[in-house]
């Protein structure tokens, strides 16, 4: 049988993050669907999402999954966009949001709400989960190590790892996060450098290190033999030291605020308000 889904990106210059649509037959899935966010005003705007609901309505297609592979601090997500657009499709993200979730709430002044088990969600996935697209089969893969809930989403011959790897000239995601560890995420990444050299990888965000054109797809194989941060011959002990002496240099995100307080409760943006930067 063939395993290789259609996937199509789509890129928000603003945050550096790639969105996807993967399809199989008629059905389809969207993969970390952005808003804008302007923190001065508290304005959103869906052009980086619109694109992605043209492309699905023009081929026809009906969407299953609506998945995060974690609760992203750098954009606001357009879960609940896409949930109000298309209510049928399941919105799912790693069971480690629970704990994610508590953990910033008190920062956020976010009640505990007993009846909602799934902090918003229609499903939370557990580590090894399977599911399908169509007639693809998909796996989930948690990568805890940038975030406590991060997942992978393996379909087919694609994996989707969130902000576990980048392009192998960019490295991997910052761990200083609360619930974030250096150590965590180098054994996750070890778990996806088990799968085949041939599985194509898709990151969740690209720069364009150096100058050149952002780009969003390489190889389980390419990353073992070129990936900057932790390519094959790196122990764990180096990954370490490089990552946090790394993650030292870098400032807080700008949407920081505003994105964890909406990811953590599914794309929430009701309660969203003019954000000042975070001290200290």
């Amino acid at each position: 049988m063939n395993h290789v889904p259609h996937v199509h990106p789509f890129h928000h210059a603003g945050s550096g993050t790639w969105s996807y649509l993967v399809e199989d037959g008629r059905d389809a899935a969207l993969i970390d669907p952005v808003l804008e966010f302007d923190p001065d005003t508290a304005a959103l705007r869906d052009a980086p999402v619109r694109g992605l609901a043209e492309r699905l309505s023009a081929r026809g297609l009906q969407l299953r999954w609506i998945l995060e592979t974690h609760a992203h601090a750098d954009h606001v997500s357009a879960a609940q966009w896409c949930k109000r657009r298309w209510p049928q499709a399941t919105l799912a993200i790693g069971a480690g949001i629970v704990q994610v979730r508590a953990r910033f709430a008190t920062h956020f002044g976010l009640a505990a709400d007993g009846r909602d088990t799934r902090c918003g969600f229609d499903h939370l996935f557990a580590d090894g989960e399977r599911f399908t697209i169509g007639a693809l089969p998909a796996q989930v893969i948690a990568v805890p190590g940038h975030t406590g809930d991060s997942v992978a989403y393996l379909i087919g011959d694609a994996l989707f790892p969130g902000d576990s790897l980048f392009m192998p000239d960019s490295g991997t995601a910052r761990c200083d996060f609360p619930g974030g560890d250096a150590a965590t995420l180098f054994r996750s990444i070890q778990k996806l450098y088990a799968l085949p050299e041939s599985t194509r990888v898709f990151v969740c965000h690209d720069y364009g290190a150096g100058g050149r054109a952002v780009a969003c797809e390489t190889s389980i194989g390419a990353q073992r033999r070129d990936n900057i941060h932790v390519r094959d011959g790196v122990g764990e002990a180096e990954f370490i030291a490089l990552r946090q002496a790394r993650d030292a240099t870098l400032a807080e995100p700008r949407l920081m605020q505003p994105s964890v307080r909406a990811n953590i409760q599914a794309g929430r943006t009701d309660d969203l308000s003019p954000q000042p930067r975070c001290k200290g």
